[in-house]
């Protein structure tokens, strides 16, 4: 006879995904730290209403910075992708001497204040440079620092995809000829890329937002080295808070549009991967 396993009993009550409650505390909890924040000063922003916004994104000072600050994230944002790319190959493809003190490092400005690293590269750039390399109060000064905070982003997100990559694929291309390059170019390369552009958004989206590197090493001069986030603060200081949200929301609309890019690029691609297995 032929007997039928049957599945034990269920020992008590099944843990649900769409639980209510922690749908509801998640809710709760999204809603005051992000949503709040976000509504209080999109609100702030239009206290003058839709003249006063558009006039305080439009002031010559506020244009200035703005422009600013997305050419100098877009600059580090490429300078992440070059340097960025090559340091997670180093990481992953070659052996050497403090390898794993090298790969801690990677992380080190996420955990250091941002304003210790401004205030060491003042120390290392500024006018009294050891090195006799007088970077204070220049583009090229803001550019460092915003590459220094912003360093970790492509390097975290091209690393496990350089791992997981079949070398099996490259040591064919090898064995048939081809040349370091073309395999790079025509079989890591493609395979990079959407983890390359989402580390360069990132850290644009960083960047575009960044205050602690860039106070002392920058200089906050206007229409020069000042970036948004000197700029809002300098509203602030001198009473004109609708100003500075205003300038805020702006900020807040160009990470919101760079992230759900990346978002769309994502998933894209991922169909992609799936429709092509």
């Amino acid at each position: 006879m032929t007997t039928v396993d049957q599945a034990p009993p269920e020992s008590g009550r099944r843990w649900r995904a769409d639980n209510p409650l922690t749908l509801g505390v998640a809710a709760l909890w999204l809603t005051v730290i992000v949503l709040l924040p976000l509504a209080a000063i999109t609100s702030s922003a239009f206290d003058d209403g839709w003249s006063g916004f558009w006039g305080a994104i439009t002031a010559s000072g506020a244009l200035d910075t703005l422009r600013i600050t997305v050419v100098m994230s877009l600059v580090v944002a490429v300078i992440n992708v070059v340097f960025g790319t090559v340091i997670a190959w180093v990481l992953v493809r070659d052996d050497f001497p403090g390898k794993g003190v090298v790969n801690a490092i990677i992380d080190l400005p996420f955990a250091l204040p941002t304003i210790v690293a401004s205030l060491v590269l003042l120390a290392l750039y500024g006018p009294n440079s050891p090195i006799d390399v007088h970077l204070a109060a220049t583009e090229p000064g803001v550019i460092m620092a915003l590459t220094f905070v912003t360093l970790p982003f492509v390097v975290r997100q091209v690393q496990p995809v350089l791992m997981e990559l079949d070398r099996d694929v490259e040591e064919a291309a090898s064995v048939l000829g081809a040349r370091n390059s073309t395999i790079f170019l025509r079989i890591v390369l493609p395979a990079l890329i959407p983890s390359i552009l989402t580390g360069a958004g990132l850290a644009f989206t960083r960047a575009i937002g960044e205050f602690g590197s860039v106070v002392l090493i920058g200089g906050n001069i206007p229409g020069h080295t000042q970036v948004a986030s000197q700029y809002i603060q300098q509203q602030i200081e001198i009473d004109e808070p609708v100003d500075a949200s205003a300038v805020s929301v702006v900020l807040l609309v160009i990470a919101f549009v760079v992230l759900l890019v990346l978002r769309v690029a994502g998933r894209y691609q991922q169909r992609r991967e799936e429709a092509s297995a």
